[in-house]
Order: structure tokens, then sequence, then C-alpha cells
């Protein structure tokens, strides 16, 4: 492998749909395809697995701070 490649997370790691940019968590795969769901939860979608990466370290704290604030608004 390249040093320069990513690797795609495994199951309930964060993950990035570069196709949406979106990221959220691994959930499984099915078929052809693997399911994210967002990281402040809700539906998950289906991506591409060649479109699936492990985020950036901004990334990730990106997420984990949207899942504070969220839990935050919600009293948690």
């Amino acid at each position: 492998m390249a040093s320069n490649q990513q690797t795609r997370p495994g199951i309930g790691e964060l993950a990035k749909d570069t196709a949406s940019g979106r990221i959220g968590v691994l959930m499984d795969e099915v078929g052809a395809r693997v399911q994210i769901r967002p990281v402040s939860g809700g539906v998950e979608w289906d991506a591409m697995p060649d479109n699936v990466v492990a985020p950036t370290a901004r990334e990730v704290l990106s997420a984990r701070l949207a899942i504070k604030n969220g839990n935050s608004r919600d009293g948690l």
C-alpha cells in the first residue's frame, strides 16, 4: 500500500463519503455498498466502498464537536 493512500475505516468507525463530503459512522456492508449513519444519528445513507475513506484528524475533531454540541442542546 502506498504511504499516501488512505485506508477504509472498519465497522463502527468514523468514515468520510468522498462523493458527498459527508462524515458518519460506518454501519455495515450490504452487497456492493456500505451504509453510513450521520454522526448526530438518523437515517443511514448508502455509499460506494471506493468512495469511503478515513476522515482527517480535523474532520474527526469537527464531527466529535458536532456530537457534543448536539448533546448539549438536547440536555444530555
